[in-house]
């Protein structure tokens, strides 16, 4: 299946309507918000099977995994919205000093206005949807964009939205990176943008002609280390699990390890043993293992088998965009891909004798979007505190991204801005001071020509 792109007059078309929409202030109540939401949350239930199927057939996603990673953190993002919408939207106290009485001061958020999200196509539903719900709750209309590389979800999310959806509020674009230029010639209140830290910077340059806010999720090469004191089969548990989960095809996936020297031989049996559990004895027919999205990515991922000692997995199979997980040694660091995100389901793995190496060859790098250790906690919260990454996990990979109430995002080279919860409403909003100065008495103090100085002095 193969997408048309849409036509930059119907952009352009778009973009007015939901200006228009926007500026009539029909999105700006709570109880607007709140039944938007409610209808997304509608629309998902009822069109989870198609978008099942979809998911399915662009990247061979279970229906399992599409509901635990996709559309239950979809789901649960709304929820979370709709119980603390209300208090979300207050108008905020804030701390007045005596120079300024009889002042009050207040905190309002108001919507940035109309959003443009533009996604990827590894986790498709969510990180377009998530969004979303955040764009909805802070009182914006939005102009959502899919990626053309999983045309039957990116068909089935504009079905869903037009049905549920007014196209002045919300509406869906297809396309290629054409009509991603089509999009940023256009000007809009916000630009959340979900993809590779190349194309984030074009984002920037686009929004930087009209002085647009952007956040920028974008990757990186996520470390793993694994230090002496760690409970090897069960980071290794984890980390074929971090690995393995859509195929490497995340993020935050684990994207190289650094393994305490004397624990190699222990790690790569139990990344064997950790694939053959949770795969089978050939992947290749679990169900749950999830296909590279194209023959272009499949041959650029394919290609990182030779800058390494295979010593785990190893199998492809082209006309299936099949890799196999796969474990590198020997690995040099200035090769390809110790150097390119590999985004598939190939672990390189480097060799430390002493952990200030790892965080030495951690920190001399791009920022990562996430940062993962395996060993004792208080060693872990020691080297958390010398390294910086958009998030983070001790004893565990992935997981920091399911909790609705911290935020994600990234920094640096992995991006900027953040979300998820109360953060997805700030994303899109705009946080407003607000001074309120009573009419029943005017302290001559501040005006000129500034009597009783010497005392004001005092209190300033």
């Amino acid at each position: 299946m193969k997408l048309e792109n849409t036509s930059p007059e119907r952009i352009a078309a778009l973009t007015v309507a939901q200006r228009a929409y926007f500026g009539s202030g029909a999105t700006l109540g709570c109880d607007f918000r709140r039944e938007q939401l409610r209808r997304l949350a509608a629309a998902l239930k009822k069109w989870e099977r198609p978008l099942c199927e979809a998911l399915w057939q662009d990247l061979h996603k279970s229906e399992e995994e599409a509901v635990l990673t996709e559309l239950s953190i979809v789901a649960g993002e709304i929820r979370n919205h709709l119980r603390h919408l209300r208090r979300w939207m207050r108008w905020e106290r804030r701390g007045t000093p005596l120079k300024m009485f009889p002042s009050r001061s207040r905190i309002v958020s108001e919507p940035l206005g109309c959003a443009l999200i533009v996604a990827p196509w590894n986790y498709p539903l969510q990180l377009l949807l998530n969004p979303l719900v955040g764009a909805i709750s802070a009182g914006c209309t939005a102009l959502l964009k899919p990626s053309p590389y999983v045309p039957n979800v990116a068909l089935a999310i504009e079905r869903m939205i037009a049905e549920t959806f007014d196209e002045q509020y919300i509406s869906v674009v297809q396309g290629n990176r054409d009509v991603n230029g089509y999009l940023l010639s256009e000007r809009f209140d916000v630009i959340f943008f979900t993809g590779s830290p190349s194309l984030g910077r074009i984002v920037m340059r686009a929004a930087a002609e009209h002085l647009t806010p952007v956040v920028l999720e974008l990757g990186g090469k996520s470390p793993c280390i694994v230090d002496r004191g760690a409970d090897v089969d069960l980071a290794a548990r984890r980390i074929v699990w971090g690995k393995t989960l859509n195929a490497g095809q995340t993020c935050i996936a684990p994207d190289y390890l650094m393994i305490y020297r004397p624990l190699r031989e222990r790690f790569i049996e139990a990344f064997r043993r950790e694939v053959r559990r949770m795969h089978g004895d050939d992947p290749r027919q679990d169900r749950h293992f999830v296909r590279i999205v194209n023959e272009r990515a499949f041959d650029r991922v394919a290609a990182y088998l030779d800058d390494g000692d295979i010593v785990a997995g190893g199998s492809l199979r082209r006309e299936e965009r099949y890799i196999e997980p796969t474990l590198l040694a020997d690995v040099d660091p200035s090769s390809a891909v110790m150097q390119e995100e590999i985004f598939g389901p190939v672990l390189p793995m480097l060799l430390f004798d002493d952990v200030d190496e790892a965080v030495h060859f951690v920190t001399e790098r791009e920022k990562p979007l996430a940062f993962y250790y395996f060993g004792p906690e208080r060693v872990g919260r020691d080297i958390i505190g010398r390294t910086s990454s958009g998030g983070a996990c001790i004893n565990d990979t992935i997981m920091h991204i399911a909790n609705e109430n911290i935020p994600f995002g990234g920094v640096g080279n992995s991006g900027m801005g953040r979300y998820h919860g109360r953060e997805s409403f700030d994303a899109f909003s705009h946080r407003r001071s607000v001074v309120i100065t009573p009419t029943w008495i005017d302290l001559p103090f501040r005006y000129m020509p500034y009597r009783m100085f010497g005392w004001v002095r005092k209190i300033l």
